[in-house]
């Protein structure tokens, strides 16, 4: 079965950072671009950043560029989303996934395998 777990949430007052995790099981993701997303209340789901399977390419959203800083351990099976400088609108649930196909990097629809997120909470 194959299970994509976020961790690494919480709450963070503004200029903080966060580092998240995604650990894929069930399943070697290694050949896969990844992909963050993040979705929050009422909103829909939004891009945030993407690594191409070797890390040799990323890609991100512009109002994250330069805050975030997206890796991967594919030894380990593993994303990372290192988030500096939060701010109060970055407040969402965040959620990786690998990507199955599709051109675009920053279509959700390109991706499957979600996990169930993990929530992020920036304090003003």
């Amino acid at each position: 079965q194959v299970q994509l777990v976020e961790s690494g949430g919480g709450l963070v007052q503004a200029g903080g950072s966060l580092r998240l995790s995604c650990a894929a099981s069930g399943r070697t993701f290694s050949s896969h671009t990844m992909g963050w997303f993040r979705q929050a209340p009422g909103k829909e789901r939004e891009f945030v950043t993407a690594i191409s399977w070797d890390g040799s390419n990323t890609y991100y959203a512009d109002s994250v560029k330069g805050r975030f800083t997206i890796s991967r351990d594919n030894a380990k099976n593993t994303v990372y989303l290192q988030m500096n400088s939060l701010k109060p609108e970055d407040t969402a649930v965040y959620y990786c996934a690998p990507k199955a196909g599709g051109s675009y990097y920053n279509n959700a629809n390109n991706y499957d395998y979600w996990g169930q997120g993990t929530q992020v909470t920036v304090s003003s």
